[in-house]
């Protein structure tokens, strides 16, 4: 009697590993990552110098008669990725009572940007800029731009 209950209990047992290994069987299962099309051309490689380029998030940004006029912290681009536009971060004290402003990317003057110390020229006066309205998000971006240079953006 003990020897056919060990029988039935190993069939029974058997039985349930069969029924979810079918279930299992039956479950979607995790594809592999796709192999990588031996046919796509190799991505394109630039090498710039580091004294040919540098980031300008967080620059300083003066006025041509050496102004502090804030830092850059954002950049604007339009639909066709080209660079609009900059935001900085103008006035305040560390961070204390300053606000956001837009200003045309064609405003802004390179120089040496080689060290943290470099800094940014824009082609406007501080009154100018604490004039602009405050940059804010999703409300429609109102850009200061030096005499003459601003394009609208068109819409599509």
């Amino acid at each position: 009697m003990r020897c056919r209950a060990s029988v039935i209990l190993l069939a029974a047992a058997l039985a349930s590993f069969n029924g979810a290994r079918s279930y299992a069987a039956d479950e979607p299962q995790a594809k592999p990552p796709a192999a990588t099309d031996e046919h796509a051309p190799p991505p394109s490689v630039t090498i710039i110098g580091p004294k040919d380029a540098h980031g300008v998030l967080g620059k300083d940004v003066r006025s041509p008669t050496n102004e502090d006029m804030g830092r850059i912290v954002d950049v604007i681009v339009d639909r066709t990725g080209t660079v609009r536009a900059a935001v900085i971060d103008f006035g305040g004290f560390l961070g204390v009572g300053s606000r956001k402003i837009v200003v045309d990317w064609n405003a802004l003057h390179f120089g040496r940007l080689g060290n943290n110390a470099d800094a940014i020229t824009l082609e406007l006066t501080k009154a100018q800029v604490a004039a602009a309205p405050e940059y804010k998000e999703d409300k429609p971006i109102v850009v200061l731009g030096a005499a003459g240079n601003l394009q609208p953006l068109e819409d599509h």
